[in-house]
């Protein structure tokens, strides 16, 4: 395979065969031991450069199953300098948002929901829990949280959150968000099609009316792959 490291050669030979259409989404790998023989390599080196495509997303493993050539995922580049619906984020970029319900309905709030949303002893909240699908690509799992008083009937609620309540008069005009890395567990990785362990990204969202009152608490998680949160920033004078 000429000079350089072996195993970024067998990883080229690999990508190249996937750049031909010889390997295609989806498609699974021979075993280890099977391509250390073809390629004439020891299993560590097939091993490293198996390792290095799957760190790339070009490949992915699964456990109990082997190695597979991995679909490439459209990133989608977010700003976090607007707040708008997921249903605006991806109408603006021509794809077809959907969303599966996993939870609508009222329930008493959790200690959690009290505490974000202000809420008495005696209130309700309405949980909006969805995974949000855009081009039937899974992107996202969104748990929203918004006063019963504000929202009396979540199953109004059928594309956009948003929009239910801007017609009600209850539309954020400003919220407060917090973003930390997370490895997704077993049930939400399985959701969003990735595997258990997977790095996501979780945000917690406050959104404020213009009355300073809270009107929605939101939990996501997002496909790590799949989002790139971008903030604009300015240098200050002085």
């Amino acid at each position: 395979m000429g000079s350089g490291p072996l195993y970024l050669k067998l990883r080229n030979r690999v990508e190249k065969a996937i750049d031909e259409g010889l390997l295609t989404d989806g498609d699974a790998l021979p075993s280890e031991r099977d391509i250390a023989e073809l390629a004439d390599v020891s299993r560590v080196t097939v091993r490293k450069a198996v390792q290095d495509l799957v760190k790339d997303g070009i490949l992915v493993q699964r456990h109990g199953s082997g190695t597979f050539v991995s679909k490439p995922v459209a990133r989608v580049e977010q700003p976090l300098s607007r707040l708008t619906s997921f249903t605006e984020d991806m109408t603006r970029r021509g794809w077809h948002a959907q969303s599966r319900w996993l939870t609508r309905g009222r329930f008493a709030p959790s200690p959690e929901e009290m505490v974000s949303l202000g809420l008495a002893p005696g209130d309700e909240v309405s949980r909006i829990e969805r995974l949000r699908i855009a081009d039937a690509m899974p992107l996202a799992i969104e748990r929203a949280s918004i006063s019963a008083q504000l929202l009396p009937d979540p199953d109004l609620v059928d594309v956009s959150l948003y929009a239910v309540l801007e017609a009600h008069g209850h539309r954020p005009v400003r919220a407060l968000q917090r973003i930390s890395a997370t490895n997704l567990r077993a049930e939400d990785a399985e959701l969003l099609g990735v595997e258990a362990g997977d790095a996501g990204l979780r945000i917690e969202r406050i959104s404020y009316l213009e009355s300073g009152r809270v009107v929605e608490f939101t939990r996501s998680l997002y496909r790590g792959d799949a989002y790139d949160f971008v903030a604009e920033l300015t240098i200050g004078k002085g």
